[in-house]
């Protein structure tokens, strides 16, 4: 008995710590900008070194926040990180077809696999995504989530965050891209290492007026008031859902 409360008393203690090591990563983060990731890592291998120079959002175009939340999140500003709706559907799409699960991710998982984990799928990951994103939802603000994963985020070989891309691709400062060049860098986010926005192919010119039409359709998302309309469609329609069942 003394042996399994000795045991018990150590896996407690291991909990504890960890957890209180991660709330202060991620409040830590909250400030700091992260220095490295373990993509750029792989990348700097594979390519010799890696493109990256972290920028405030507010050196970032207006445009390419929106063209992001229109392709990959559209409910970013109205969920906790999770996207049931979009886990669900996509859950239905594997038992139907057996293949990947695919967009089921929102921006804060996104950001937080960059961020604070490696690359894999094992559940071990899986556990530590939901904690992480829990954590990066209830300590930092939704233009944080959006600043550094657009700092983060792979959009090219070795290219990665919006100003290293702006300059690789267009040679000119994020915070003068026009929603055009945006919504191309924004297309290659699925496969940044397929598609380049130096020479985009047809594939990624539609996808590129796709990620256009998105924004037009959602509006300008950075705005507090076209948000505040947003989440009371989204309540209408949550409360419409609960009525009809």
């Amino acid at each position: 008995m003394r042996l399994l409360g000795s045991i018990l008393r150590k896996g407690a203690a291991i909990i504890l710590w960890t957890c209180v090591i991660s709330v202060l990563w991620v409040f830590l983060l909250r400030y700091v900008d992260p220095p490295v990731t373990w993509v750029m890592v792989e990348q700097a291998h594979e390519q010799g070194g890696v493109e990256c120079e972290p920028v405030s959002l507010d050196r970032m175009a207006r445009s390419l926040p929106l063209a992001v939340i229109a392709s990959e999140d559209q409910r970013f500003f109205h969920h906790h990180g999770f996207e049931w709706g979009r886990i669900r559907k996509a859950m239905d799409h594997n038992e139907k077809n057996g293949g990947r699960i695919r967009g089921a991710s929102t921006i804060t998982q996104q950001m937080v696999k960059n961020v604070f984990l490696w690359p894999g799928r094992t559940w071990t990951r899986k556990g530590l995504e939901a904690w992480f994103t829990i954590l990066v939802e209830l300590l930092w603000s939704k233009e944080r989530i959006l600043e550094v994963y657009l700092n983060v985020a792979e959009m090219g070989k070795g290219v990665f965050g919006a100003e290293a891309a702006a300059q690789h691709c267009f040679g000119k400062e994020a915070l003068r891209l026009t929603p055009g060049q945006s919504a191309l860098i924004t297309a290659t986010l699925p496969r940044p290492r397929k598609y380049a926005c130096r020479q985009p192919t047809g594939y990624l010119a539609g996808r590129q007026q796709w990620v256009l039409r998105q924004m037009h359709n959602i509006g300008d998302q950075m705005d507090p008031e076209v948000r505040r309309r947003i989440g009371e469609k989204i309540t209408r329609e949550r409360k419409n859902m609960r009525s009809g069942e």
